[in-house]
C-alpha cells in the first residue's frame, strides 16, 4: 500500500470556508440517511483518523465503481497543488478507514492505485465526470485515485 503523491508547484485554490463546511455537513447527513448521490455524483462519507490529532474525520466524496466491487475516490482537491487533508490521513492510517454508502457503514482498507490499474480507473472517472480531467490539467501534482475495499475481502 504505497501512498505517494508529492505536492505540486501549481494548481487551483483548494476549497475551504464556511460555505464548503455547511455543504459538507448537509451532504454527510443526506448520505448517512441513505441518499446515494449528492451534486450529481454517487456519494459516500469517508471517515479517516487524523494523522496528528488521532480524532475521526468525516468527508463527503464522490465515488466511482472499482473493477472488483470496490469504491474509487479521487484526491483532486479541485486541482490544487496540495493533496487534500483526508488523503494525508489515509496515507498515515490506511487500515483505519470506514465509509457510509447507501445507508450502510462499511469498514474498508485504502490503497492508492498505480500503473495500469490507475490508468483504467482514470478512464472510468473521466467518462462519468469529465470535470476531473480539467482538475488533472490544472496542476502538476499527480492526482491520486484511492481504492476502498471492504475489509475482509
Amino acid at each position: 500500500m504505497s501512498f505517494e503523491s508529492p505536492t505540486g508547484t501549481r494548481g487551483n485554490r483548494q476549497p475551504r470556508g464556511f460555505v464548503l463546511a455547511t455543504f459538507n455537513r448537509f451532504a454527510i447527513r443526506r448520505i448517512r440517511a441513505g441518499k446515494e448521490s449528492v451534486a450529481g455524483l454517487n456519494a459516500l462519507v469517508l471517515t479517516t483518523v487524523g494523522r496528528r490529532s488521532g480524532e475521526p474525520r468525516s468527508t463527503p466524496l464522490g465515488w466511482f465503481p472499482g473493477e472488483d466491487g470496490s469504491w474509487v475516490v479521487v484526491a483532486s482537491a479541485n486541482g490544487a497543488a496540495k493533496n487534500p487533508a483526508w488523503y494525508l490521513n489515509l496515507a498515515a492510517h490506511p487500515d483505519r478507514v470506514a465509509i457510509d454508502v447507501a445507508g450502510e457503514h462499511v469498514e474498508v482498507t485504502a490503497e492508492q492505485l498505480h500503473g495500469e490499474e490507475l490508468d483504467r480507473a482514470w478512464g472510468t472517472v473521466v467518462a462519468a465526470a469529465p470535470r476531473y480531467a480539467k482538475y488533472r490539467e490544472s496542476t502538476d501534482r499527480e492526482i491520486p485515485l484511492i481504492k476502498l475495499t471492504r475489509r475482509g475481502s
